[in-house]
């Protein structure tokens, strides 16, 4: 699958996603501190679903007409997040 991950996204997950052979592209690596609207045209253009920490998208996504290719949205307790990037690669298989 293709994968457009935000700043907030953990780059475990980044990381877990390529070894799992998905497309990832993080915006850390090719646009930092783009702003949320950029960032879900940059999804939608490159038809990537986006993988995010951030709330703020859900609004983007579902509160707005705004068109969106998809959003996992990954919220998890401090003390799992070792297992965060297993478990999106778990959730996405």
């Amino acid at each position: 699958m293709r994968f457009l991950a935000d700043e907030s996204c953990d780059f475990g997950v980044v990381r877990a996603l390529r070894d799992a052979g998905h497309d990832v592209v993080a915006v850390a690596e090719i646009s930092p501190r783009a702003d949320d609207e950029a960032v879900a045209d940059l999804a939608l253009r490159d038809d990537r679903i986006l993988l995010t920490e951030d709330k703020d998208f859900g609004r983007l996504a579902f509160a707005t007409t705004r068109t969106a290719g998809g959003v996992i949205l990954i919220r998890f307790p401090g003390d799992a997040r070792r297992l965060l990037g297993p478990t999106v690669v778990d959730a996405v298989a």
